[in-house]
């Protein structure tokens, strides 16, 4: 009989924002560099809003309420969509190779962990599936959200379970109109997401969680978990990655300009995720002086978004679907049901409104 491999797991308690972002850093780096094993990790936040690492803090969030209420602002590693996270919460996150999962495929890895996960999240008593793209839902309700971001051949995958979540909370720190925050549109709100303590009727014992979710990743892969902590290692990269990410540099990197009034905007929802972009125009040349693109997406390398936003520096608007094309074809890259021409749509619907301001000048 065959004896199956030992996998880690952690669970490394309620933290501040910027601890558990470096902590994600730490292990996606330190599994990539061979110091960190295959491990599955347990963690909680104190009130804490946070940035997918593509976003921009000014369009995502109301930073006034978040300062009044002490929630701090961080901005994750992967990409996705802004959230609000807290102690009613329990998150969980996977720690794996390409080889381990068969693919580097993110939509086939995202359906096999969500629907592990669903399994284990179903024996609590609750009916959790899957959701394409990267969810699970209980009747039709969101009771977690997922994501995942590749460091060579590692991968983290990581999701949201939903406990006694505060849907209002989170709506007032979201940067939304305000007519979501009416009591009808809060009331809609919460229709749409699923928590464990209104399905159970009492909050669950959060060990208990944490063992049917363990279990069920167990069983999906064929290995047993074995409690463990940091080695020195990733201690001492874990000290190198909250020097980093602590600080106003690392949330605030994807900020555009408060000085820059002459920006067109066009937002964009495709299959690959919501998409923003800003575009400052030289009309009298016809160039774009410079594009800014955030949102809600999941590419790898995450620097690939930077790396098209300086391809299209100083590209004639005419050549600026052709100029999308070349930086692709040219450009390894893995996306999550996002494609090229998403980009070249979202640009386009900006351009147009330029287009349309020059002809009724």
């Amino acid at each position: 009989m065959q004896t199956k491999q030992t996998w880690r797991v952690i669970d490394t308690g309620l933290r501040r924002a910027a601890e558990n972002m470096a902590l994600n850093k730490t292990l996606l780096e330190g599994h990539q560099q061979g110091i960190t094993p295959h491990t599955l990790r347990f963690l909680q936040f104190k009130p804490s809003a946070l940035l997918g690492f593509h976003q921009s803090a000014e369009q995502e969030l109301r930073i006034d309420y978040c300062a009044e209420q002490g929630i701090d602002i961080q901005r994750r590693i992967t990409g996705g969509g802004a959230i609000y996270f807290d102690e009613t919460q329990i998150g969980w996150e996977l720690y794996l190779d390409k080889q381990t999962l068969g693919t580097a495929d993110m939509s086939k890895i995202a359906r096999r962990i969500c629907e592990a996960a669903a399994r284990g999240i179903s024996t609590l008593g609750v009916d959790a599936r899957y959701r394409p793209r990267n969810d699970i839902e209980v009747d039709g309700r969101k009771i977690s959200g997922t994501g995942g971001a590749f460091d060579g051949d590692s991968i983290l995958y990581q999701g949201t379970l939903l406990v006694d979540f505060d849907v209002e909370r989170m709506l007032r720190v979201l940067r939304i109109p305000a007519e979501k925050l009416s009591d009808k549109a809060i009331a809609s709100a919460r229709e749409r997401v699923a928590n464990l303590k209104d399905l159970l009727g009492a909050v669950p014992d959060m060990v208990r969680v944490k063992q049917s979710i363990s279990q069920a990743f167990a069983e999906e892969f064929g290995v047993v978990f074995e409690a463990g902590e940091l080695n020195e290692q990733e201690q001492a990269l874990y000290g190198e990655s909250l020097a980093e990410i602590d600080t106003p540099e690392w949330v605030y990197q994807h900020n555009r300009p408060a000085n820059e009034t002459a920006v067109l905007e066009n937002i964009v929802k495709s299959e690959g995720g919501l998409m923003r972009v800003a575009v400052s125009v030289d009309q009298a040349r016809q160039r774009i002086k410079q594009i800014w693109i955030t949102g809600d997406f999941f590419v790898n390398p995450r620097r690939m978004v930077a790396d098209l936003e300086a391809a299209l520096k100083d590209t004639p608007i005419a050549e600026m679907a052709e100029n999308v094309h070349r930086f692709f074809d040219h450009y390894p890259v893995e996306m999550l049901l996002l494609r090229r021409e998403d980009f070249i749509t979202a640009i386009t619907g900006a351009l147009d409104g330029e287009r349309e301001a020059a002809g009724t000048a």
